[in-house]
């Protein structure tokens, strides 16, 4: 992508640089660090940070003054030809506390506050990438937002920056992520959308791996003396304590803590007026002798006190040493604390050193606690550098490297895909095989962007076992797998069963997976076959996929058809749907929206409506790139009863959390999946199924015409209907008549002069209904409503079905659709009448 460019990044409340060091020892540049205690700041220039003095930032970050240094930075890399930062780092100090608790903690909500600092300036800067770490809470803790009312920060985060970023939020344990000790911490990695196609925050997180012992971190360090400094490491130092506690942790073993030795005096206590006062225990971690075998504690701010938690050394009466944090937090041991090497400090008299230890030594430990792993964030510098040095193309340019080296020839595409002479990413090589599948169009299979992955990862459920088996029944070129890996990289085995009727499609698929790195614990089963005619044999904890959307012949479908249970669909997917149920405990899969709503797919709703359905995700048309159909993802739990189904909406941003029974109500003729208290509200007032419906489909372009004679009737056409309904507009170049001897043979002239049928719009969110009139003739972007019962509407009613209200109504009575919006013998049932306006 940009593999010649000098990678950069800026770093804010970055303490003394620990974690962000991990993206200097990556390569990159860092543009300018901001940090408000000056001793700090030394650190980072010490370990020479910033290419110019000038990156040194040492002020308040809510000042205009500040912001401004941050600008001028920027503006000096630009001039050098830096086109962009290309990571934000902000690692805000937060108070964790709960949104309501805010009454009782305004100080905490200030403070919490520079998160939304933060996201300003991600706002302002507009990086390719930026990172958030902090508490575990961090998402939920409370904080100001810019409108001035107090929301989570992870809703602050989201509705701030979600428009022009692609956001992930996970809590890990960095003990599994390439700490060496337990710290469970909440990282936020956004992607900006403009890289979305080929990349996503998900896949820039570091690998899992199984976490070391405390031995194997610092097992082979030299022990130390009362009060030894190691002479070959300065840093192999420990702070003392009055010796008289010596006692207390003397004869702990490992686990134990001095509060329970049977003796008061080893006992923590004063001493007051010659009597024993006992220390108050007031965590259970204190003055408790560490484990060897186990990982390393959480290292906090005071980790030079016996007092503070988990301090005290597996064997020696001690604390930990500086190189021993040091070790635990992956900071490497060329990283300096003050502006002296490691051999000049090591050849200071011994008085010296002590003298140095004193001044720097709480300075250094509280850093080490306050720091991120630098190793953690050296992973995520490494995989964004591995992105950003390879190419991604756009479609354009893809289509031509699929003509300039013939690629539609499956040898050819092969060869392309292991030698990769263009240095493509893995999304790149991927859709390239996906625009050359000869297949596409019959299979009706399609690219499963980053975008939709992302937010499907979040949703996925956690299957709490050993050993769990997945089956992909349609896998295609493998979009959904590094995702499934990411999810479940913590459990022991995870058995993977990958199924493509094109065989072509697996060989490619084993193809791109060699460029990757495989988690150890998957196991990958390859198998070509037609999933929906294949005995798999074994039940499933998972079955997740994209399957292809297809309509088949009658012929085509009748074999899949046989063990269906909805017998009026012919789609592919609702096949995949259905078998996916029996074979799993768990299903995952994308859907035509369609389903939500036509008939054809009414009894797949009612099966579904059996199954506990934990979200459905509305991606609108932005589930496939150029591809104009709606789509939604589907999660749901085959074993469980009905609750609750979070709704969660990418095109409308909103999310809500409703009553599965609410949205699936059998009052109506479909879900009504954004279903609130105004529409409830409106259908109280509202008698509805009142009409039934027809749509033409003979009357085209290729039997009307633009000239009016005498012996031909007006077409009305949707744009020809005015907004209120109640006249029809002449529009040059629209407009368009057909012959009477022509219209008599057609459906549709039954309804010609029908002064008791209405005239609707088709595929509208403006819906308005006017009277039939004699000489016109309807097309299929007009739909005819047929009352089922002799009625005429009054003048109010006509003018109620083109008001704010009712479209706001309509609306959600069509879930938002914007391609599926027929008016159809289901969606006819929503053109209700108002009861007091209707005479029956």
């Amino acid at each position: 992508m940009l593999k010649d460019k000098t990678l950069t990044y800026i770093s804010l409340f970055s303490c003394a640089g620990v974690g962000c060091f991990g993206f200097k020892k990556a390569g990159f540049e860092c543009i300018a660090t901001n940090e408000l205690i000056e001793r700090r700041i030394n650190v980072q220039k010490f370990n020479d940070k910033c290419k110019f003095d000038s990156g040194y930032i040492c002020d308040d970050i809510t000042t205009e003054e500040t912001k401004n240094k941050i600008f001028a930075e920027i503006k000096k890399w630009e001039k050098m030809g830096n086109d962009k930062v290309d990571v934000l780092i902000a690692t805000p100090p937060c108070q964790g506390m709960s949104v309501a608790n805010h009454k009782k903690a305004e100080n905490e909500i200030i403070r919490n506050s520079l998160v939304v600092e933060s996201v300003h300036l991600v706002q302002k800067i507009n990086p390719r990438f930026f990172i958030f770490e902090n508490v575990a809470a961090f998402m939920k803790t409370g904080c100001t937002a810019p409108d001035g009312s107090v929301k989570a920060i992870g809703d602050v985060i989201y509705e701030e920056l979600g428009e022009k970023y692609i956001i992930a939020s996970r809590i890990l344990n960095f003990k599994n992520y390439g700490s060496n000790s337990s710290r469970t911490r909440t990282v936020v990695i956004g992607v900006n959308r403009e890289m979305a196609e080929y990349v996503s925050p998900i896949e820039l997180y570091p690998a899992y791996v199984e976490e070391k012992s405390l031995r194997s971190i610092i097992g082979n360090m030299p022990e130390l003396e009362w009060g030894e400094i190691c002479s070959s490491d300065f840093y192999h130092a420990f702070r003392t304590y009055p010796e008289r506690m010596r006692c207390w942790i003397h004869d702990l073993k490992e686990g134990e803590c001095a509060f329970d030795n049977q003796d008061e005096l080893k006992r923590p206590h004063k001493i007051v007026d010659g009597k024993i006062v006992p220390n108050i225990q007031k965590n259970g971690d204190k003055y408790t002798r560490q484990y060897w075998d186990k990982v390393a504690p959480c290292i906090h701010t005071r980790n030079d006190q016996l007092a503070s938690q988990n301090t005290v050394h597996p064997k020696e009466d001690r604390v930990f040493s500086v190189r021993e944090l040091m070790k635990i937090m992956t900071i490497p041991d060329e990283f300096k604390w003050v502006n002296f090497s490691l051999e000049e400090l090591n050849a200071l008299p011994e008085k010296n050193k002590k003298a140095l230890l004193k001044k720097e030594e709480i300075k250094i430990r509280q850093s080490i606690g306050e720091a991120v792993p630098t190793n953690v964030f050296f992973q995520i510098a490494e995989n964004i550098k591995n992105f950003m040095e390879q190419e991604h193309f756009t479609t354009a340019i893809i289509n031509k490297t699929i003509e300039n080296y013939k690629l539609e020839d499956a040898e050819n595409l092969i060869k392309f895909i292991q030698n990769n002479p263009l240095n493509l990413g893995n999304a790149s090589l991927a859709r390239i095989a996906e625009l050359t599948n000869s297949k596409r169009e019959n299979n009706a299979a399609y690219y499963t962007n980053k975008f939709i992955l992302n937010e499907i990862f979040k949703e996925l459920p956690s299957i709490e076992k050993d050993v769990i088996t997945i089956l992909e029944p349609s896998v295609g070129i493998g979009n959904f797998l590094p995702f499934i890996f990411k999810k479940y990289e913590e459990t022991k085995e995870v058995n993977i069963d990958v199924v493509d009727i094109d065989g072509r499609n697996l060989e490619i698929l084993r193809l791109l997976l060699a460029k990757q790195k495989i988690p150890s614990n998957m196991k990958l089963n390859f198998i070509q076959a037609d999933t929906l005619l294949y005995d798999f044999n074994k039940h499933y904890d998972l079955v997740i996929g994209n399957p292809p959307f297809s309509k088949l012949k009658s012929k085509d479908a009748a074999k899949y058809l046989k063990n269906n249970i909805n017998k009026e669909t012919t789609n592919t997917f609702e096949f995949f749907l259905e078998k996916a149920m029996t074979l799993s405990d768990y299903v995952v899969m994308i859907t035509p929206k369609a389903v939500l709503n036509t008939p054809e797919f009414r009894k797949t709703r009612d099966l579904l409506a059996t199954k506990k359905i934990d979200c459905i995700q509305d991606y609108g048309e932005n589930g496939f790139k150029g591809v104009l159909v709606e789509t939604i993802c589907l999660f749901v739990d085959t074993n469980e009863k009905p609750n609750e189904t979070k709704v969660e909406s990418l095109t409308l941003k909103k999310t809500v959390v409703q009553k599965q029974k609410y949205i699936t109500d059998k009052e109506y003729p479909y879900w009504i999946i954004y279903r609130n208290d105004f529409f409830d509200g409106i259908s109280q007032r509202l008698d509805f199924d009142k009409f039934t419906v027809f749509r033409d489909r003979q009357i085209t372009n290729s039997n009307t015409t633009q000239d009016k004679g005498k012996d031909c009737l007006r077409v009305i056409k949707s744009r020809n209907i005015s907004d209120d309904g109640k006249e029809i507009i002449d529009i040059p170049g629209y407009d368009s008549y057909i012959k009477k001897d022509t219209v008599e043979n057609l459906s549709a002239y039954k309804f010609v002069g029908n002064q008791n049928v209405y005239l609707t719009p088709n595929m509208t969110y403006k819906p308005r209904v006017m009277r039939n009139s004699g000489n016109i003739v309807v097309n299929g972007s007009v739909a005819v409503l047929i009352p089922k019962e002799k009625m005429a509407l009054s003048e109010r009613q006509m003018e109620y079905f083109s008001s704010a209200e009712y479209r706001k109504f309509y609306q959600i009575a069509r879930n938002y659709q914007t391609r599926s919006l027929n008016v159809d013998a289901t969606s006819v049932f929503f053109y209700g009448v108002l009861k007091e306006c209707c005479n029956g």
